[in-house]
């Protein structure tokens, strides 16, 4: 790391930012400041007292040496889509990377360079075009950045692992402005910590991923009534707990939409949805699914390429719109978990919402846990209670039934939470969703990399010297 800098008066810190830095700035009295400073989740309306629309890792680096020099505090924006709104901050430096979207492949090697600010939407474009893709969350437009560095489970989780588990190397600029590369041979030890432990330990500005081979995905949703519930959750689980990994199960209670397949009594009205994803043999698809829905009140059954699949999902959590997201891993999908997920969704507030839930395991379990700062790798299940709505009046009672929904199955938990859906925690959620030694470990990176915690906005991890381990 480079000599930390001197505090200098402000005036002559931003004379120093706009002499070296290439990208726009961005301020309130600017045009586009409220449309830049928007994220996606509509709750966080917050005004930072510049938007730095970087170029490059060198602007990356003009900006953090600029907000420590004038004791400013930071946020990173790659995508904004994390639910606790950790890309805005009032009065702080908004570190912007949504212009460095550039994708490079390298298809022999099965290898792809994204930039910092890349979309999922960017890399499955790149990379989809050779038969490829990096493992990856559900939502297009979600940012690789803060997906990758704080776990990514996705579609294909179960047949190739997580997001972080394809991070080979990272262009990473430092909280004191130096750049650095993390790979197996230089900074492995930052590489470790990049690979679950969230935005602690830098700004990444680009990423090179391994790439897996994909072709077309057999897809197959089934509806059912919520009094068929628990029997078609008992289903889903002696399904989903044998599955094969080219095989991804996963459940959701949420309102019934106007779909032609969903029967008409279910619309609007909330019910039990499971999906099955085949990345097989195609031809083999309706064999290895169809077994999942003998009992369904309508099935939806297509083939699509992986692409498509990615994007599935977009329409259902659009930007400006309000959420609050708690999630839990479980031990098991019981009789009596299943009660409480059900019971749950009979008190949904908004019928924008919704409980998603799946069975993980598979590749994410082929990684040894200390080799990676990702953690509970080896949970059963993960659950997520998610609320959307849009009126502000209604914050409360959605975020409310957000935790009960969690709280209520607190019997059959796990242990430890998704760090990419962290938010209002209380003190030391942090460090007992990580576990002990997994946690002093991050914190002694924090000390050696940003020692005074610069890069605070985000599930933060403090220096070794005032972790509470």
């Amino acid at each position: 790391m480079t000599e930390l800098l001197e505090p200098t008066p402000s005036p002559a810190a931003e004379s120093e930012l706009r002499s070296r830095f290439q990208g726009p700035v961005v301020g309130p009295a600017d045009p586009d400041f409220d449309e830049l400073r928007a994220v996606w989740n509509g709750m966080h309306d917050r005004r930072p007292s510049m938007i730095l629309r970087c170029t490059g890792a060198a602007d990356v680096s003009a900006a953090l040496r600029y907000a420590r020099a004038s004791g400013r505090a930071v946020t990173v924006r790659g995508g904004g889509h994390n639910v606790a709104g950790i890309a805005l901050a009032d009065d702080a430096v908004m570190i912007d990377l949504s212009l460095m979207r550039d994708v490079e492949v390298d298809a022999e090697r099965r290898i792809a360079h994204a930039q910092g600010g890349c979309l999922l939407a960017d890399v499955d474009a790149a990379t989809t075009a050779h038969g490829l893709a990096c493992p990856a969350g559900v939502v297009s437009h979600t940012g690789l950045g803060g997906l990758a560095l704080g776990g990514g489970y996705g579609w294909l989780a179960r047949k190739w692992g997580l997001t972080c588990d394809h991070i080979l190397a990272a262009e990473v600029v430092l909280a004191d402005g130096s750049v650095v590369v993390a790979d197996e041979n230089r900074n492995g030890e930052l590489l470790w910590g990049l690979r679950g432990g969230g935005g602690n330990l830098g700004v990444v500005t680009r990423f090179t991923l391994r790439l897996r081979p994909v072709g077309p995905v057999h897809h197959h949703t089934g509806v059912f009534p919520l009094a068929d519930g628990p029997r078609a959750l008992a289903r889903y689980r002696e399904f989903a707990e044998a599955q094969g990994n080219d095989l991804h199960a996963v459940g959701a209670l949420k309102y019934a939409g106007q779909q032609d397949w969903v029967p008409v009594e279910l619309r609007g009205k909330p019910a039990l949805f499971l999906t099955a994803a085949w990345f097989g043999d195609p031809d083999q698809g309706p064999a290895r699914t169809e077994p999942l829905f003998a009992a369904a009140a309508g099935s939806d059954v297509r083939r699509m390429s992986y692409a498509e699949l990615q994007a599935l999902g977009d329409h259902g959590e659009p930007h400006g719109n309000r959420y609050f997201t708690k999630s839990c891993y479980l031990t098991g999908l019981t009789g009596g978990a299943a009660g409480e997920l059900l019971a749950t969704a009979e008190t949904m507030v908004s019928p924008l919402s919704s409980i998603d839930f799946e069975y993980l395991r598979g590749a994410i379990t082929d990684v040894a846990d200390e080799d990676s700062a990702f953690p509970r790798r080896d949970a059963p299940y993960i659950v997520t209670v998610s609320s959307q709505w849009t009126d502000p009046a209604q914050d409360r009672a959605n975020a409310a039934w957000s935790r009960q929904g969690v709280e209520r199955l607190a019997p059959w938990q796990y242990g430890g939470a998704y760090v990419n859906y962290l938010q209002d925690e209380e003190p030391g959620k942090v460090a007992e969703v990580y576990g002990a030694r997994r946690y002093a470990r991050l914190a002694e990176l924090k000390r050696r990399f940003d020692p005074e915690n610069v890069l605070s906005a985000n599930q933060n991890i403090p220096p070794t010297s005032s972790a509470h381990q």
